[in-house]
């Protein structure tokens, strides 16, 4: 076997084309864009290379078959928020083969030891945690936008190497619409404490509107960086501008009535976004946004094809946590799909192990969990005592009262 750098156009496309051949067959899987897989890698488009580096690789066998792949990164402020200096592995996919698998697992770990990082955590993103992160071990159907599809095999690889249960990443789901096409209607406890406080003095709740783009940009990033920032260890403030240019790739498929703000005496005070399942259209594409299929991708959204919603983030400032602003934030949600009959499914993705309260929300609303992804860790130093992130992190801040949607 050869481990292969990836330097030229052609292994780029080796890269990219591995998994389309890897999966050819399974219903579940999505391919990610081309051009968006490329722009993980890309120190233009990419801004964790403002504060990291980034490598990846193709494995060959010895016949000159592609059979796996695989990219390992430093992100310098992650790195600094764990115990010891910890690098990420991620974008893994072998054929099913013991040998395949160590031998890139080996690769990534000699990287990251070459640059002194002492721990490895995978499959992860080289960028936000709100896609491409975690391994697909439970849910084997096909995945919201963003969240990652797996092999069944590649957890015993993982674990057979030596990689632990770092924490684990739940999406949970919720029936919109019953087989009679009726709306579901949220538990009655749940509705009474939402209608009790969208009509209190001062509370006011807004949808997002592209031409006042700015000012809700602004009020996310309030609340996000006040919410986030109890997280002393594990925090870097949300960068607006970041943040608009990740707004505006999502300008052609996002519903702006999916994505809600509340205020109190106008200021901003909690968030949530939900984004129509681009997976259910770009699964036609290959990978490939041509100009056909940027013709059916019009189609396709004027004929409803996205009839499942993924919750991607939300957040509720601390001063106003345990109010009841989130059950009104699905109440003003709720009225918005009585007009939307085509949405059948809400996917709530993901929330950690460790965010007891995130969880007990979904669940009190009636969602079940269908998926479950994991964060493995592995020591390079394997003296060094294994925890778990619940163990280091909640007492001291998920406590506190800190309830973001999904927290690394």
């Amino acid at each position: 076997m050869q481990v292969i750098e990836v330097r030229t156009n052609q292994d780029k496309k080796e890269f990219i084309n591995f998994p389309k051949e890897l999966y050819r067959g399974d219903r579940y899987w999505v391919c990610q864009l081309d051009s968006e897989l490329e722009s993980v890698f890309d120190p233009s488009l990419n801004h964790t290379f403002s504060h990291g580096e980034a490598i990846r690789w193709i494995l060959k066998d010895d016949n000159g078959f592609t059979i796996g792949r695989l990219a390992a990164f430093i992100d310098r402020i992650r790195s600094a928020a764990n115990n010891q200096p910890t690098g990420g592995m991620g974008f893994f996919e072998v054929t099913e083969s013991r040998e395949a698998a160590f031998t890139l697992f080996n690769t990534a770990k000699e990287w990251l030891n070459a640059r002194g990082m002492q721990a490895m955590d995978g499959p992860i993103n080289f960028g936000e945690n709100d896609n491409n992160w975690g391994l697909l071990v439970e849910g084997f159907v096909q995945q919201g936008f963003g969240i990652p599809y797996h092999k069944k095999y590649y957890r015993i690889f993982f674990e057979e190497y030596g990689f632990k249960n770092y924490f684990e990443q739940y999406s949970y789901h919720r029936e919109v619409r019953g087989a009679d096409k009726k709306i579901v209607q949220f538990p009655e406890r749940i509705m009474k404490i939402a209608e009790w406080l969208s009509v209190r003095p001062g509370y006011t709740f807004q949808h997002f509107d592209f031409r006042k783009k700015e000012k809700f940009v602004k009020d996310i990033v309030e609340v996000y960086n006040t919410t986030w920032s109890v997280f002393k260890e594990d925090f870097t403030p949300l960068d607006p501008v970041f943040l608009e240019e990740s707004i505006k790739k999502t300008k052609s498929f996002v519903d702006e009535e999916l994505i809600w703000f509340a205020y109190y005496n106008d200021k901003p005070i909690a968030f949530f976004i939900l984004y129509p399942d681009l997976n259910q259209i770009l699964k036609y594409f290959d990978g490939r946004l041509t100009l056909w299929n940027m013709v059916r991708f019009v189609y396709f959204k004027k004929t409803h094809k996205m009839t499942r919603m993924r919750a991607v983030v939300g957040g509720v400032h601390p001063t106003y946590q345990n109010s009841g602003v989130e059950s009104a934030i699905f109440l003003q949600l709720y009225n918005v799909l009585k007009k939307k009959p085509w949405f059948k499914e809400l996917e709530l993705s993901w929330v950690g192990d460790f965010n007891t309260k995130m969880i007990a929300i979904y669940e009190a609303i009636g969602a079940k969990k269908v998926k479950t992804h994991v964060t493995y860790r592995y020591f390079i130093n394997n003296k060094l005592p294994f925890k778990k992130y619940k163990d280091e992190m909640v007492e001291k801040q998920v406590d506190k009262g800190v309830n973001p949607l999904h927290v690394q």
